[in-house]
């Protein structure tokens, strides 16, 4: 075990948080998260407009496209909010001005989403074109870090207004950017937008699969032993990919269509990640009605965190991190419990996630809410801590035991 330790630490994790701190991708982690209140305010719309009560949506019927425009002026426009995110992060990540940085990659992104005739084709700007609004936006940015560098810019004299100077001082990144991106698209006739999805669409498959999610749900949860923040260290790479596929899933059931995706973002949060990664709800339940003191006490204090999907009072108070014995069910039960999502969803017993709720939801209600309230999701998420509870019984028992022992020793 120790020489299992010792690699991870050495090898495994130096690369990996290295990835995790590169500042594109924390550019990119940061910057989607101006879509959140977009995506969450639609999945209102969307959560309301469908509450499978008879009455409730006989009464909603004349209004269903009122309330669907709300999800579209939503939901369809997450890549441009994330091209605006992502280039200002990264322009604020070399110090330069934020708003020039987002401007500069709204402006390459609208010109990636024109079509054939040259006209703006509106249908990228919802998740498709997520892919494309990252890229759109790094490139931007980095042509504006590149003509400061070089100091490619137009300087005005000093006693002008900060807000124009900045104007100017991006003048030349926003004509090299609109020149570049122009020649790629309009003379060249060059589809930026769909060489992008072909490049990310095995990705993009892999991670709706079973093996796929599998691994990702494994490297979360020991990143997590070893002391990383899994979850973070990753999202920079999933994030995009799942919220692709929530987005896509909530247009799909506002239209009652089928839904593309299982794997949609809020399947690792609500039905994987019970009470938090390693679903150590569990464990806090089990805390509960320990024979050891410390450990009622310390169940006390992470229940209330725990129902929130907080769990770093049980991963550094029980703790897990570097603990051998915990580290195996704190990657197992995850395992389980995403490989028996997933195949509940695939047979359709549960809906995939189709609105994007605050991961700190508690469960059952969560994923209740989370699925367009499908009440098999509630009856599956009380399941799923049933089935963590049962795997996490051996090994809470042994390091009770072992605990016990050591507080009669105190004692005396």
């Amino acid at each position: 075990m120790d020489n299992l330790f010792d690699w991870i630490q050495n090898k495994l994790i130096p690369p990996l948080a290295k990835v995790a701190n590169q500042r594109h991708l924390v550019a990119v982690r940061n910057g989607l998260v101006v879509t959140l209140p977009a995506i969450i305010a639609g999945s209102m719309f969307l959560i309301v407009g469908n509450i499978p009560i008879d009455a409730w949506m006989n009464f909603l019927k004349p209004y269903e496209g009122m309330i669907n425009a709300a999800v579209n002026a939503s939901f369809g426009i997450i890549a441009l909010l994330a091209a605006v995110g992502i280039g200002y992060e990264l322009a604020v990540s070399y110090d330069l001005n934020g708003i020039s940085g987002g401007a500069l990659a709204l402006v390459a992104f609208i010109i990636t989403q024109l079509s054939d005739d040259f006209t703006i084709d509106a249908a990228g700007f919802d998740s498709t074109g997520l892919f494309t609004a990252i890229i759109s936006g790094i490139v931007a940015v980095e042509i504006y870090h590149l003509c400061i560098r070089k100091n490619w810019v137009v300087h005005l004299p000093e006693g002008v207004p900060p807000a124009v100077s900045n104007s100017f001082i991006s003048l030349v990144p926003a004509v090299l950017t609109l020149f570049l991106f122009w020649l790629v698209r309009v003379p060249l006739h060059f589809n930026i937008n769909g060489f992008i999805q072909q490049i990310f669409s095995p990705l993009l498959f892999a991670l709706n699969t079973l093996p796929g999610i599998v691994v990702y749900t494994f490297l979360v949860s020991l990143l997590w032993c070893v002391g990383i923040h899994g979850d973070m260290a990753l999202e920079g790479v999933a994030d995009p990919i799942f919220m692709q596929f929530v987005t896509a899933n909530g247009l799909a059931y506002a239209k009652h269509l089928p839904l593309p995706y299982i794997t949609s973002a809020g399947f690792s949060s609500l039905f994987v990640n019970v009470g938090g990664t390693g679903a150590t709800l569990a464990l806090v339940f089990l805390m509960l009605r320990s024979q050891s003191k410390t450990y009622r006490q310390l169940g006390k204090i992470s229940l209330p965190s725990g129902l929130f999907e907080i769990n770093e009072p049980v991963i550094f108070g029980f703790p897990i991190i570097m603990n051998p014995l915990m580290m195996i069910p704190f990657i197992l039960v995850p395992l389980i419990l995403a490989a028996t999502s997933y195949l509940v969803m695939l047979v359709g017993l549960v809906n995939a996630p189709v609105t994007l709720v605050p991961w700190t939801m508690p469960p059952i209600i969560g994923p209740l809410m989370a699925t367009g309230w499908d009440w098999r999701a509630a009856v599956w998420s009380a399941i799923e801590i049933v089935m963590a509870v049962v795997i996490y019984i051996p090994f809470f028992k042994v390091a009770e035991k072992q605990l016990l022992k050591d507080e009669k020793i105190q004692e005396k």
